[in-house]
This record gives C-alpha cells, structure tokens and sequence, in this order.
C-alpha cells in the first residue's frame, strides 16, 4: 500500500495519518474533521458542499442514517432544464458527480485487516478483501465506497439469474453484472452458422461466453484487460462447469487467429468514465468500439459472423448518430448481414422522473451481424 496516497487529520491534540482509497482515484481530502452521532444532517451537508470531510468515530449505524440524510439534501437542489438530450446528459452526469463528491466525504477507519472500529459496525473483512486484496495498514474509505464494496460482496454470493444460461452469474466488485437481460436472450436466439469456435471480446463476467457455450460451440476463447474482470470470468465459467469450452485470456480485443463467429459487446456510451467502474459503461472516443470494428474483417473466417450488440442509447442522447455508426462499419471493410432488435424492459425505462427518460423509452437493443465484403 506504500503506493496509496495519504490522508492527514487532527484528533485530540495530535496529528495522525492512514492510507486513503478510492476505487475512483479521486483525492484524500485536504480538510477532515472528525464527526460523531451530535452531527446533525444539515452541518453535515453544508461542511461536505465546502469540501470538509467528515471521519466518523460514532456509532456505524447513525452513520448510515446520516449520509441516507445528506443524500437527500444533495437531491433537493434543483435541476437547470435542458436544452437538448446531450445537454440533458451532460447536466445529469455533472448532477451525479457533484452528488457523489459531497456524499464522499462521510469517511470510516479501517484496521489493517478491514475491520471497522465503530459500534455496531459489520464484518465487511471479506468484502474488503475481494475488493482491494489482503489488507496490509489502517486506512480510511468513504461510507459510501464501503457501502458499494457490501452490495457487491452480496451480489457475489446471491448471483444474477441468468435466463439464457438457467443458472447464476456471479459478478465481481468492478465488474459489470449482467442485470440487463435483454442483449443475452438475443445472443441467445440469433442463428448461429458454426458450432466449431468463437471469440468473446471483453468478456467482463463471462456471460456471453457461457451463452455461447450453452449453445453448443464447442471452444470459446474470451479475453479481456481488467484483472477483474479475467478472474470474475474464470469464476464463472468454472462455477459452470464450462472450463473445457471456455478459455479465458488477457489480450487488448482480439486473440490470435480467426475465428467463424465473433462477438463484442462494448460499452454503450461515447463519454469519459468518472471511474474505473464505470468503464463497463463509458467508452471514451468509442475507442472499443471502432477497435472492434476495425480489427474484426482481419479476425474472421472467410465466412464468419461478428455480432456487434449495441444500444442505440447514445443516439438519443445526442451523442452519436446512426450514420457515424453505418459509417465506421463501411469503412472497417465490413457490411450488414442482418440486425436483431429487442426493446430493454428495465425499471429506468419506466420512471418518468428520469432526466433522462425520453431516450430511454425510445431505446432499442441491437444485434448487428457483420461480414466482411
């Protein structure tokens, strides 16, 4: 940890220091005050708005109640209306950071080996532990980092039902879950015209791969950068007993070779990630995928598939068009065999206080079957 960054503080007379973490790289606060269960919500909203992070010593569960309190504050602030859906986008996200950056400032001490010295505090060692690796120094997390470390320890157990697989996926902490089961049930029903082999590129949690083994592919090579994600789809396909199907490796997109079906699922959104986390949603430049499409004429078969699966989310938003996208595929040497369409059914889609409501009812899920002209 002796490459963590540190945060300082003052506490009885004296000055201390831990090692600060942040999954999203942001900075350890330059003034921290320490806080217990005689903060009230509105102190310790209007210190968080000017930056003062609060290190709690009070009781874990009052803690809880207050940042669910200060959360509140944060959301009360009125909306500026938009002008355009990629105003409307770009205003939401900004709303979310500041968000965040004032609901970050809630902070708990962790021991050496996670535990949290608070009343009443949980054992959130083996969350801790999956999240960050064996602990080695006391440190200091905010509340809500924690929190997001729980959910997913508890996502990890529980697991997410997966239709298309009649089984559980199990998705790691920075890895994205597969709770939008729409694109599966169209890699599940899309003709298939080889059974011999198949790339998964950025395979995350393994999902696709195992859809694709399911359905009988006799050998799947699936790839990806994060170290998460590498190890959450090994999990997974060995969970499933698809080892002598699946093989999992590192490469930047595509392995070696061709292959007679290829299959990518990118990141949706042309926009920076705020985080590491948020890689699975955010592609900068649409640099995954234009690499996809430039690299997959040279990765197939000579009449191979590649199953592009994308929303048309940023289209809607304003952030990329339909043309820019049929574009990057004519250039990419590549032309449409066929599309799949489906319509998300999640929650989000039917909440109208979304600010972002109207692209997503007019969402569509596709399936782009490419060949190379």
């Amino acid at each position: 940890m002796s490459s963590f960054p540190l945060i300082a503080w003052s506490e009885n007379g004296a000055e201390h220091s831990a090692r600060w973490r942040s999954e999203a790289a942001v900075p350890p606060p330059k003034r921290v005050q320490i806080a217990d269960d005689r903060m009230t919500a509105d102190e310790a909203y209007r210190l968080a708005c000017e930056g003062t992070a609060l290190l709690w010593r009070g009781d874990f569960h009052n803690a809880r109640q207050l940042l669910q309190a200060v959360a509140k504050r944060a959301t009360r602030k009125p909306r500026k209306p938009a002008s355009s859906p990629a105003e409307a986008f770009n205003l939401h996200r900004q709303a979310q950071g500041q968000r965040a950056r004032v609901l970050g400032m809630l902070l708990l001490p962790l021991n050496a080996d996670y535990s949290v010295p608070l009343r009443r505090a949980p054992d959130v060692r083996v969350a801790c532990v999956e999240a960050y690796g064996p602990g080695a120094e006391d440190s200091v997390v905010s509340l809500r980092e924690l929190q997001g470390l729980i959910g997913a320890h508890e996502w990890r157990k529980k697991g997410v039902e997966i239709p298309a697989l009649g089984a559980r996926i199990h998705p790691h902490y920075g890895v994205f879950s597969p709770v939008r089961g729409e694109y599966l049930a169209l890699v599940n029903d899309a003709p298939l015209s080889s059974h011999e082999l198949a790339f998964d590129i950025g395979t995350g949690s393994g999902v696709i791969a195992a859809v694709l083994a399911r359905r009988g592919i006799k050998r799947i090579v699936a790839t990806d950068q994060d170290p998460r994600a590498l190890a959450c789809a090994r999990d997974n396909i060995t969970r499933l007993g698809l080892e002598k199907q699946v093989e999992v490796i590192q490469a930047d997109l595509f392995p070696e070779g061709r292959a007679p079906l290829i299959v990518c699922n990118p990141p949706w959104l042309p926009a920076r990630p705020s985080s590491p986390i948020e890689y699975a949603i955010y592609d900068p430049e649409s640099r995954m995928l234009r690499g996809f499409l430039n690299g997959l004429a040279a990765h197939l078969d000579e009449k191979g598939e590649g199953w592009l699966i994308l929303s048309d989310f940023a289209e809607h938003l304003g952030l990329r068009t339909r043309e820019q996208l049929l574009e990057w595929i004519a250039a990419a040497g590549l032309q449409v065999k066929a599309r799949h369409d489906i319509r998300p059914q999640h929650p989000k889609s039917a909440d109208a206080s979304d600010p972002l409501h109207a692209a997503r009812v007019a969402e569509v899920t596709s399936l782009w079957r490419l060949v190379a002209n």
